[in-house]
């Protein structure tokens, strides 16, 4: 593992660390006018999501771990499991929901994702900041209510419930925001 300096620091890059996996979500560079200088840090930890602060002393050597990426294709899910594909190779690989994250609540067949190991170990799960999904289920919207910006709730096809507005019915597809949640517009 290439070990760097914490004057080598960037935004992104994946930091291993006493206790886990940390990745480098924000980072400063601090020279005081007394006393000697050192990074301010946000980490994240990679296992858990929590993002925390962490300051070193200038210069301090820490071990850079090297993610392998993949571009696998979600095929099916098989029980609780995803099953994805590696595009390269053509090899299967089941995924526990747990690795996914929030990802599986936007994963359907053939969709692709970019997924990181460390040491066979599945780290993160990059998917499209926004994806089109197809409405299962809704409530009509009621003639009259037509408040501003009135929303209800709808169950896309992988099962997750997002807000809507009244005008969207069950069939329709829509586009969905990966990192909030929110709906962004039909399509």
């Amino acid at each position: 593992m290439p070990a760097i300096t914490t004057n080598d620091l960037k935004n992104g890059i994946t930091l291993e660390l006493d206790n886990g996996l940390f990745q480098v979500v924000e980072f400063q560079h601090v020279k005081p006018g007394k006393g000697g200088a050192f990074v301010r840090t946000k980490l994240r930890n990679l296992k858990t999501g929590n993002v925390f602060d962490r300051t070193f002393n200038a210069g301090v050597r820490v071990e850079q771990a090297v993610l392998e990426k993949k571009d696998m294709q979600f095929l099916y899910r098989d029980g609780d499991e995803y099953v994805f594909m590696d595009l390269d190779s053509y090899e299967q690989q089941n995924v526990a929901p747990v690795a996914l994250g929030d990802a599986a609540d936007y994963m359907v067949e053939n969709s692709v994702a970019i997924i990181a190991f460390y040491n066979d170990e599945i780290v993160t799960v990059e998917i499209p900041a926004s994806v089109e999904l197809t409405i299962t289920d809704t409530e009509p919207g009621v003639q009259g209510d037509r408040v501003s910006g009135a929303r209800k709730p709808a169950t896309l096809e992988t099962g997750k419930v997002v807000q809507v507005p009244l005008f969207i019915n069950p069939g329709d597809r829509v586009k969905v925001d990966t990192r909030s949640g929110d709906y962004i517009t039909r399509v």
